[in-house]
């Protein structure tokens, strides 16, 4: 085994070390985050699809704020303003 090989099985090593891949850290008292195939699983329960859309850095500033005053997530808000200009 030559130097660079050796180098990078040490460094295999040592991520091993640190723990599964995709580990969250968060802060003390946080919930642990919830595996991600569960949530899948969960979201395709409901019925859930991902729906990715380029918009306007000021209209996400603005929905942002808007679910905060609402007290709702943003995927919530979003789906409700799509459904009231759908139906209008």
């Amino acid at each position: 085994m030559d130097k660079t090989n050796l180098a990078k099985y040490d460094a295999k090593k040592l991520m091993n070390k640190m723990g599964p891949k995709g580990a969250v850290i968060g802060k003390a008292g946080d919930a642990p985050a919830a595996d991600r195939r569960e949530q899948r699983e969960r979201h395709r329960a409901l019925g859930l699809v991902p729906f990715a859309v380029k918009l306007n850095g000021d209209l996400v500033k603005q929905l942002q704020a808007q679910s905060k005053e609402q007290g709702v997530d943003l995927n919530e808000l979003v789906a409700q303003l799509l459904q009231k200009g759908l139906a209008a």
